[in-house]
């Protein structure tokens, strides 16, 4: 895997005609708050420094990313937060990016406990999140990174695990496509890696992603088709270090 940085290494190459900057937030856990990366600040703080250089394609993107939080405290900030972004005009963002839903795979107490949000309500809550936020504009999901199971109990209270996460990644994902909204299953591309490849992608928590872990997910992000389309007049050009 290449390693991408921000530093003079990478260059972004622009055509002569550039196209409208866009307004862009993107809302949900930990995953899009950074938490892990001390060093560049998760994959959404290097996305908004790249979309800042003179050459980029000018994107303003928010983080709007609340540790802990799940997928109904998401959907309850979710408009207040889109209609504060608006900046000139009145203007509102033109795109979201969601990643939620870990959280709400988590048991309580044991291994074996209660689901921190029950699973038929989450599936209820998952609809309600996608459905508002696409009458608001156009939306990505991110989906959730496989934890270390060996790591658990997160805070010595939530323990999380690869099956619940499936199930819970799997109703997201039939709940974006029943919508056609674009959705990333970094949990697939993740297991498909390897538990080697994973875990030196993880903090010592188990949970989050470490800086290298972040490398990665920034990586899978801008590969994806969905994000090419909103970055298509430019390509991210990586040059050998000096």
């Amino acid at each position: 895997m290449h390693t991408i940085s921000a530093s003079s290494s990478m260059q972004l190459s622009v055509p002569p005609n550039h196209f409208q900057p866009m307004k862009i937030v993107a809302l949900g856990d930990s995953l899009i708050y950074g938490f892990g990366d001390p060093e560049k600040g998760g994959w959404i703080e290097q996305l908004r420094r790249w979309w800042m250089l003179p050459d980029s394609a000018g994107h303003v993107l928010y983080n709007l990313g609340v540790r802990g939080d799940r997928t109904q405290q998401v959907a309850q900030r979710l408009e207040v937060e889109f209609r504060h972004r608006g900046e000139l005009r009145n203007r509102v963002p033109d795109l979201i990016i969601l990643s939620v839903g870990v959280n709400d795979s988590a048991r309580l107490a044991r291994p074996d406990g209660r689901s921190y949000t029950d699973f038929t309500v989450f599936e209820k809550e998952i609809a309600s999140l996608l459905d508002l936020a696409q009458q608001l504009c156009p939306v990505l999901f991110v989906g959730m990174v496989p934890v270390d199971e060996a790591k658990m109990p997160f805070l010595d209270c939530f323990y999380y695990n690869h099956v619940d996460q499936y199930r819970y990644k799997e109703a997201t994902r039939i709940a974006c496509n029943k919508r056609q909204i674009p959705y990333l299953d970094i949990f697939e591309k993740w297991i498909e890696r390897g538990e080697t490849w994973r875990i030196k992608r993880l903090s010592d928590d188990g949970l989050h992603p470490n800086t290298v872990g972040y490398q990665a997910l920034l990586e899978d992000v801008i590969n994806w088709d969905a994000i090419k389309n909103y970055h298509s007049k430019f390509d991210y050009q990586l040059k050998p270090s000096s």
